[in-house]
Parts: C-alpha cells; structure tokens; sequence
C-alpha cells in the first residue's frame, strides 16, 4: 500500500511538474501565454560573419571577408485573448557597418491557436501571421559592380501559415514546426542609379559613337523603382527544452529554411523621354530589355540552416535571463549577397510576463 502511493505521489509530482514547465517556462518550445497573460522577450546580441564566394560577392569584391561586430536586436512578444488563443508578434533590427547594410530583418504578427492542448497525446498549435517587410521599402544601388541591398527588407507584405507541435515528457520538451511564407509583388522599392554607366560599352550591335552613352544620357533618374514578382519561402525545424532544476534550464534546435529566388517583371518609373534624339529610344529601351533579362530570375535565393542553444535563468516566478547562441551556413545561389562561410550569433534574452 506504502509503495502504490508512493508512486502515485511520484507519477503525480512528475505530471505537476511537466506542466508547470510547459506553463510558465518561456523557453519551452511550447509556451503559449495563459488567458489574458502577456509576455515579451527583449534579445540584444552580435554575430560574426564570414562572406561566402558567391559570383555577385566577388563582383563586388566582398568574397570571403569578415564582418564583426553586427548588431541584432529581436523583440518577441504575445498576449493571450483565451488559454487557446494569443496574439502573437516577431520583430527584429539588424545593424551592420562593415557593408552599410541596416534595417528590419524580422516583422511578423498574427494569431496562434491552440488546437490540441496538454490532456491530449500531442500539443498542436496552428498559426498564421502578416509579414511586415513592406512597412519599409526595399533600398539598394546598382552600378557596374552589380545590385548592392542596403537594407533588410525586401518590401513585401505576405501571409505566413504554419503549424507547431510537440510533447513535454516530466522535464523535457520536444517540439516541431513548420511554415509557408507568400509575398505579393509590387514596386515597393527604391534603387539608386549610377548615372555614369555607360551600359552599352562594348555590345557590338550598338554603333560605336552611341555606346559611351550614360544612364543619364539614355534617360534614366538618380532613383527608379522596379515592380517585383511575387515569392514564396519555406521553413521547418525543431526545439527541445530540458528543465534541470526549479531555476534553470537549457534549450537546442534546428531550423531549415529555403529563400527562393527574387524575380523583376518590369520597371515601375517611367524614364525620361529621349525622342528629340533620333534613335536614342530605341536604345533606351534596349537597355530596359537588357537589364529586365538580366533580373528576371535574380538567382539571388540561398537555403539557411540554423543550430540553436540557451541556457536559461529563472529569476522570479514572471521573470526569466536567458543566454543563446545561434550557428548558421548558408547554402547560397550564384547572385545571392547573403551566403555565408561562417554566422555565429550570440546575445542575452530577457524575458517576463505579466
């Protein structure tokens, strides 16, 4: 009799315990906020790059070089309307000095419900987000060296649809998930011109007193905008969480996510009107039709693979001080700026609800 409710007090303790892990741990794969709960986690963190050998960072001389310190700053946060249903948002700021590149590289907010909950043999949350990268445009330059980004966002506004699920067993969580990602083409864009260029230099088609021809000269602004197509992106992983004591614990994962490649259908500005010259139109649109063929498939797409881990503090009941180390390759297309060698991240996240 002693024994039997000795293992009923343990079997007990061990549900009572993965529960409260899977509640109030905000680490845990599968946290999710409780009913009229809120909870923000506020990441600062600096990584450290080494640029892969892609054709395009090579034509832009960037090829195999470094890039530290870059900063990241990541604000996730979420409230819960039921204890099935929460709002839910992901935004990130990324600085990097070495290449003049800054901006938002993370915005999404949207919905998560809880479709199969803790009772059940799995937990089963679905989720579908707005993708905010059209709150700023799209910002780059391009000269004879090629396209240059100079900011995060590719100025698209997108639905995300997704799904997570998982189990806590006692002091240990493991949990999957997986998304779709949909933009909309548009023309939300702002690409500088070098007006010196001379883009018909050496076709042999062009007669010889035409091709010292400028962008200027051929009608082309200091600024045009292009219409894009529209993308899609996917991604998958999974997380895993281990409760070690009443204070702490530690966290691994994987993600996998797969940029498609960007595509230009036309361009959006109309250019200046060069018909007084006889003949310049046509070479004017010569050169539309040469750099539409050039961007049409942009070949700029790359697959990333992340490895995560943290070690996470409890310091109260609500608040939490968390360490975390992200390891990311890129595995990246011929005109693609974002294939990386090495990317390692590392940053403090501290997080509370209320």
């Amino acid at each position: 009799m002693k024994k039997s409710l000795k293992c009923l007090i343990a079997a007990t303790a061990s549900v009572v315990s993965a529960q409260a892990f899977a509640a109030s741990n905000m680490e845990n794969p599968l946290y999710m906020p409780q009913n009229r709960e809120v909870y923000l986690k506020t990441g600062a963190a600096v990584m450290y790059k080494k640029t892969d050998n892609t054709p395009a960072l090579q034509k832009r001389g960037l090829a195999h070089t470094e890039e530290f310190p870059i900063w990241r700053f990541t604000e996730d946060l979420g409230y819960g309307i039921t204890d099935r249903l929460a709002l839910i948002g992901h935004f990130g700021y990324t600085h990097d000095d070495d290449i003049d590149r800054k901006g938002m590289h993370r915005g999404r907010a949207g919905l998560m419900y809880r479709v199969l909950d803790d009772a059940q043999p799995i937990v089963l949350d679905l989720y579908s987000e707005i993708f905010l990268s059209g709150v700023s445009p799209m910002k780059g330059s391009y000269s004879a060296r090629g396209f240059k980004f100079d900011n995060y966002s590719n100025g698209r506004y997108g639905i995300i649809a997704g799904t997570r699920f998982g189990k806590t067993w006692d002091f240990f969580t493991l949990a999957f998930h997986a998304e779709y990602l949909q933009t909309f083409g548009n023309h939300n864009n702002k690409i500088g011109i070098d007006q010196s260029m001379q883009p018909l230099l050496g076709n042999p088609m062009v007669p010889t007193m035409y091709q010292s021809l400028t962008m200027a000269q051929l009608g082309f602004p200091d600024e045009i905008s292009v219409n894009l197509k529209s993308q899609h992106e996917t991604g998958a992983g999974f997380d895993t969480g281990f409760q070690i004591t009443d204070r702490w614990s530690i966290g691994a994962g994987f993600e996998y996510y797969e940029h498609h490649d960007n595509g230009v259908k036309s361009i959006h500005t109309k250019l200046k009107d060069v018909s007084a010259v006889p003949g310049l139109t046509t070479l004017q649109q010569a050169v539309v039709d040469g750099l539409l063929a050039k961007t049409k498939n942009m070949k700029d797409g790359w697959d990333e693979y992340v490895l995560k881990f943290n070690v996470a503090n409890q310091l109260t009941d609500n608040m939490q001080l968390t360490l975390f180390t992200e390891y990311t390759f890129d595995d990246s297309h011929s005109g693609s700026q974002n294939g990386t060698d090495v990317k390692l991240e590392t940053g403090v996240r501290f997080n509370a609800r209320f």
